[in-house]
């Protein structure tokens, strides 16, 4: 294992830089490069985005698997990329109980039958259920996941990137603030010439000469000749002060420039080449993750379009539902007595009984589902007429098969002439298609202006 002891170091150095950075700004102490306000739109809609598909994804979730345990089995199969193991439906293990019932209890007595009946509806049923879970999250459920663990977290990775090239900023920032200022501060202080034995520290030590030499300020001073012969240096000769320290400011008039001037100037130049790497980099950062944050408007997009094949999906599954119902209802109703007992005399028919009593045994059946109620004629639809006025054109929704020869078989998107007959139940129609004609269901068409 290389370990750069060098790189370590340094990235030490630059995360506590930027943990002081971002310290000094929590508690006021330091500017803070303000983002514009088009940014921060686009950084407040995409936490938005986010927030809401986790709380869409999980309902979701729980809607199409309401067994918390299934859906923890689930999560960790696929965090393990294994496939998730077939499982029966609720729907599918009420109509296998239901049908081992009918096999012990008698599959030709009444109430045998009719468990036999209800179980293949179930059977269907969470068939049906099948198909829904599976389509909603293959068009629905994956694009969720997948935004929320791909696009969203080469997003989060890029903001952070944006806030640490931020937080280098404002340093770099910080510390040209201070460089210039102590600059000037040494450039104020150049202006005077300041008395030797003042500004010299007191552990400096003098040689005889140097210290005769400002003592007697009759004589010139002996580094005059070599003040002459180097006009351009402004060192003091190391035989006249020692040790010679380059922090020591003008001496009677034989330093020309500060050391501390000139050592500044070079930390000025240097913060603000630091300065302009930073602004580059920031700069490049923030482009980048606009781009990534104005894409949050495509994912609107496909997840409004994953939207629409989930409502899909669902009215699929619905209308399964309520076609495997209604048909299990026209089943049942054709049993006369199913719901007697052996000890109990024959029900009177359907048409004297009351609703009431009706509604207290069964689901109640629309009669022009082919459930003519008894001693009441069956409707001829060859003698019925269309009225003068009041047919409609309506649009097919999805498939119908006729349980009957009085009822009309429809496909999907095509396209048939309606009208009502007085008398009729309001939830079926008489559909005509060219020289067919029957009872068709309301809620498998689109009425048309």
């Amino acid at each position: 294992m290389d370990f750069n002891m060098k790189k370590l170091a340094s990235d030490a150095g630059i995360f506590f830089t930027r943990a002081v950075q971002f310290t000094e700004e929590k508690f006021g102490q330091a500017e803070k490069t303000e983002l514009d306000a088009h940014f921060e739109n686009l950084l407040a809609r995409a936490d938005s985005t986010k927030n809401w598909t986790e709380k869409i994804l999980r309902q979701t979730e729980v809607l199409l698997q309401p067994n918390p345990s299934a859906r923890v089995e689930e999560f960790l199969y696929e965090k393990l990329d294994r496939k998730v193991p077939s499982r029966v439906t609720n729907g599918e293990l009420l109509a296998q109980y239901m049908a081992e019932a009918a096999s012990e209890l008698g599959p030709t007595t009444p109430y045998g039958k009719t468990l036999i009946k209800v179980a293949e509806a179930e059977k269907h049923l969470g068939a049906a259920e099948r198909d829904f879970i599976h389509t909603a999250s293959i068009n629905f459920l994956t694009p969720l996941r997948n935004f929320l663990e791909g696009d969203w977290k080469t997003i989060s990775k890029e903001r952070r990137l944006l806030q640490n090239r931020r937080l280098d900023l404002d340093a770099c920032k910080a510390r040209l603030k201070k460089a210039k200022a102590a600059e000037a501060k040494a450039t104020c202080e150049g202006d005077t010439v300041p008395d030797f034995q003042e500004t010299r520290p007191r552990n400096y030590i003098l040689s005889a000469s140097a210290s005769a030499t400002l003592d007697d300020t009759s004589r010139p001073p002996p580094w005059a000749e070599w003040k002459e012969k180097h006009p351009g240096g402004w060192r003091l000769p190391c035989f006249f002060l020692l040790p010679l320290n380059p922090s020591v400011t003008q001496a009677r008039g034989c330093l020309s420039l500060p050391e501390d001037r000139k050592l500044w100037n070079d930390e000025v130049d240097k913060a603000e080449q630091e300065l302009r790497v930073a602004q580059t980099e920031f700069d490049r950062q923030a482009e980048v993750t606009r781009l990534l944050l104005e894409g949050i408007s495509s994912t609107h997009v496909n997840h409004l379009r994953c939207l629409h094949e989930f409502v899909k999906s669902q009215t699929t599954y619905y209308a399964q539902c309520y076609r495997h119902m209604l048909d299990l209802q026209k089943q049942l109703g054709r049993f006369p007595g199913t719901f007697v007992g052996a000890s109990e005399p024959a029900s009177p028919p359907l048409s004297s009984t009351s609703p009431t009593t009706t509604a207290a045994t069964m689901p109640v059946v629309p009669s022009v589902a082919g459930l003519a109620p008894p001693g009441e004629a069956a409707l001829c639809l060859e003698e019925v007429a269309p009225p003068a006025s009041g047919t409609r054109k309506a649009r097919v929704l999805y498939d119908y098969e006729a349980a009957d020869s009085s009822e009309l078989a429809l496909l999907a998107d095509e396209l048939i002439t309606v009208y009502s007959l007085p008398g009729m139940d309001p939830d079926w129609l008489i559909g005509e298609r060219g020289n067919k004609k029957g009872k068709v269901p309301v809620t498998y068409l689109e009425l048309l202006s």
